[in-house]
């Protein structure tokens, strides 16, 4: 929703930006890059939720490699006082890399199953 957010200024989704206006600016002064950043972390978290809904092991590693990304940017705003509030982040996005790194997720994940039900990804 960012990336069209900031493709079209103005338009029905700008109210979205009162909830962090410091990320419409930052992203804003990016430019063309800001939008295609924001394409493309939505492409790589539509993929990943794609890949665990079918219980892919694909889908797995995409999440967690989407999941440290976020972490290691959150650190880097934590720290340097760009964004104190992304701490808050911190403990949350680490549990959920556990989760998925755990060894009942892995099977689950690493079976040959190409398609499975909400239920049995529920159930891990």
């Amino acid at each position: 929703m960012s990336g069209v957010a900031l493709l079209l200024p103005g338009g029905l989704l700008e109210p979205m930006w009162r909830l962090n206006p410091r990320a419409r600016d930052n992203l804003g002064r990016l430019g063309p890059w800001g939008i295609a950043l924001m394409f493309t972390v939505s492409l790589a978290c539509a993929l990943s939720a794609v890949g665990v809904w079918r219980g892919a092991a694909w889908g797995r590693r995409l999440a967690v490699a989407v999941l440290v990304v976020n972490l290691l940017g959150d650190v880097g705003s934590a720290l340097s006082g760009a964004e104190p509030r992304a701490a808050i982040g911190l403990p949350i996005g680490v549990a959920l890399v556990l989760y998925l790194r755990s060894g009942r997720v892995h099977r689950f994940f690493d079976s040959d199953r190409r398609e499975s039900s909400p239920r049995e990804i529920a159930r891990c």
